[in-house]
């Protein structure tokens, strides 16, 4: 199976968010700190699945596994809601990975 690009992710959620504009918050700026609350309370959700079961059990339980990649899949649709508010380019996220991933590697 083909990996799921950001610039894919970024387009089905400018689809997901057409389709709902009338239900949904619009996406722009000033939205984007509701979305990142969102996303936080998403997280929290994955936290807990792995805190209330535990890792091994997260990872190997099949039904619970699901449930934790699902909730992480709720986590990434914010972020890239949050890119769409702030108009991050996919561009400039992988400059800036790139920067701090070579910031990182000469840390320790």
């Amino acid at each position: 199976m083909a990996e799921l690009t950001v610039n894919e992710m970024l387009e089905m959620q400018r689809q997901l968010q057409d389709k709902y504009k009338d239900k949904w918050e619009p996406i722009c700026p000033e939205i984007g700190q509701n979305k990142l609350l969102w996303m936080i309370g998403e997280i929290g959700e994955v936290a807990d699945i792995i805190k209330k079961n535990g890792c091994d059990e997260a990872i190997s339980a099949p039904e619970l596994r699901a449930h934790l990649v699902e909730e992480m899949a709720d986590v990434l649709m914010y972020y890239h809601d949050v890119m769409l508010c702030y108009g991050i380019t996919s561009d400039e996220l992988r400059e800036a990975y790139i920067k701090k991933f070579e910031r990182n590697m000469k840390r320790w």
